[in-house]
């Protein structure tokens, strides 16, 4: 065997004892009469010792020759270490050597193999089966492990049974663009790879499985942003004879779950709101609630007065910045260039300082008196010591822009701390959204959701109000999960089918399958997917999701350690019966 234990198990009781150890030259120290070697494997490193007067001459003359990286077996007996180091669990042995077997020999690596490593990361991403024997991304990796198995305990524990969908699909015109897969065997047709199982779990709770769930792969060729991956990993389920209400538990639970056996965290409050109360509140469906800056719409007490800025804007909003009325004028004009930047794009920004005395001072002093600063105090929830923030114009506009300088400033107050987690559910979405370019609805979640039972009504007369039977699980700030009710009754999805613009002949030809399944007895269903990449990053305390998969793509969508994507041969693609112009 290549060996007998691993190089993280071994400690002082196993003194005397004769061990085989394998594994990766972390660093060589020779001194010329003794040389040591950090040997690595997945569970640690292991100090060997080659000593000139105890060592065989000849494996004391290989000794000499290893560099970093080599792959090495080793025989040896386990010694007590003269200079014991607290640091690594291993500290109080080290291996006096017998035997040495140079496995493979390495080049050079491009970076050092170390926690801090001097490779940059477009040089780290093309050498990933190197980084991933750095200690930062091997313990994420494991990390990912754990997360995954604690799902799948759950899950199971609570009646889901694991099903596998298929990868190869047919293509639907809603969400985000397909990644499709020429046929050679059918000319001219494509497949398309799956942006979630969202049809064929539905086909399932038909097929009488009751509770589903799949860790699978998803695919979306979206236009790609820093921490965005053209696949990406979904928790998936799906459960029979449920309303909203047994989902949200369900799953609450879950979360629950991973909180308190992967962090340690109890958690006592999961609150819910409404989609309406999260964009008038926070500016955005996905708040991050570990601390307050709730906005204040300031309207009615400040457009009073001869502050044409304010008086033309369609909405005034500002937040409480917690302690930051002593921000000096570089620090607030800091602020004001941050909002002003292309990506968040406000025109400006008007402070008020709560001081600490009970007074205001303002950028607006001349049209403003103390009295309206303080009832823009009470509105926004100021204290003394506080620094009032409040941007104005478009409603949509301002709101999103408030959110960004929200995060912003709770970012470089330290708020949004790692090892804090709360939770909380987003309800009652729009069912439909109203899209000027192309002058009809769109799904807001996907065409397959249910509209609120009390809002039926308002289908055939004002669809823009009505509500979705849906839900979104916020963590820290980070939608991580989201799902619905599914409609279950083909003359339902047929009118949601009208109502997003499809002909009867376009919804048959896409969505036939579900609709003929709905005639055979399709039972009430709903259910839930969680993000597993981004759920592991935010557990795992961290904000990139590259950092927890084995072999992420670049931003540009690019694989570039095995240069992907790439061409093909003319012959691939004259079997593909696809012609390149």
């Amino acid at each position: 065997m290549y060996r007998s234990h691993n190089c993280g198990e071994l400690n002082a009781s196993h003194i005397n004892t004769e061990v085989t150890l394998a594994g990766w030259v972390q660093k060589s120290r020779d001194k010329g009469f003794m040389i040591w070697v950090d040997l690595r494997d997945r569970y640690g490193i292991t100090q060997l010792i080659f000593d000139e007067k105890r060592t065989d001459k000849a494996v004391f003359e290989r000794a000499k020759s290893l560099g970093r990286e080599f792959v090495i077996q080793i025989k040896g007996t386990v010694i007590e270490r003269e200079s014991k180091n607290a640091n690594m669990a291993t500290g109080d042995i080290e291996i006096l050597v017998t035997e040495l077997t140079v496995l493979n020999e390495a080049q050079l690596p491009p970076f050092t193999i170390e926690d801090e490593t001097d490779g940059g990361e477009d040089i780290r991403m093309k050498y990933r089966y190197l980084d991933i024997r750095r200690n930062p991304v091997k313990n994420n990796l494991l990390f990912r492990h754990k997360v995954s198995m604690e799902v799948r305990k759950y899950l199971s524990d609570q009646g889901f049974c694991d099903v596998e969908t298929p990868y190869l699909i047919k293509s639907t015109p809603e969400g985000a663009r397909d990644f499709v897969v020429p046929s050679r065997m059918n000319e001219g047709q494509f497949y398309a790879l799956p942006q979630s199982p969202q049809t064929f779990k539905q086909l399932l709770m038909v097929g009488g499985m009751d509770k589903y769930f799949q860790i699978v792969k998803c695919f979306r060729d979206e236009d790609l942003r820093a921490d965005r991956q053209p696949e990406f990993t979904q928790i998936d389920c799906e459960m029979a004879f449920v309303e909203q209400e047994d989902i949200l538990n369900m799953f609450e639970g879950l979360t629950r779950h991973l909180l308190k056996e992967i962090k340690g965290v109890e958690v006592e409050k999961f609150p819910r709101i409404t989609y309406d109360y999260a964009m008038k509140t926070y500016g955005n469906d996905k708040p991050d609630i570990r601390f307050e800056m709730k906005f204040g719409e300031l309207n009615a007490v400040a457009q009073h007065k001869d502050f044409p800025v304010f008086n033309s804007a369609e909405l005034l909003v500002g937040i409480a910045a917690p302690g930051c009325a002593s921000y000096t004028r570089k620090e607030i004009d800091a602020l004001i260039d941050w909002v002003k930047r292309p990506q968040v794009g406000a025109s400006g920004m008007v402070y008020v300082k709560c001081e600490e005395d009970g007074t205001f001072k303002s950028s607006v002093d001349k049209f403003y008196d103390q009295e309206d600063l303080k009832q823009w105090a009470e509105i926004t929830n100021a204290k003394p010591g506080d620094l009032i923030l409040i941007l104005s114009g478009n409603a949509n506009k301002v709101r999103t822009q408030l959110s960004a300088l929200r995060m912003e400033v709770a970012t470089r107050l330290g708020l949004r701390k790692s090892d804090e987690f709360a939770p909380l559910w987003v309800v009652d979405f729009p069912l439909l959204e109203w899209d000027e370019e192309s002058g009809r609805y769109h799904a807001m979640h996907h065409p397959f959701t249910s509209p609120k039972p009390e809002d039926m009504a308002l289908i055939e007369t004002e669809p823009g109000k009505v509500r979705a039977n849906a839900y979104d699980m916020v963590l820290n700030g980070n939608e991580i999960g989201g799902g619905s009710i599914r409609i279950h009754d083909r003359d339902l999805q047929s009118r949601m089918f009208d109502l997003l613009g499809f002909s009867k002949e376009e919804a048959q030809a896409q969505f036939g399958f579900l609709m003929s399944a709905f005639e055979f007895g399709a039972p009430p269903h709903g259910g839930l997917a969680f993000g597993l990449d981004r759920l592991v990053s935010i557990l795992g305390g961290q904000e990139t999701i590259r950092d927890f998969i084995a072999f992420p793509k670049n931003n540009s969508g690019r694989d570039v350690m095995i240069d992907a994507p790439s061409k093909i041969d003319e012959t691939q693609l004259q079997e593909l019966h696809i012609k390149l112009r």
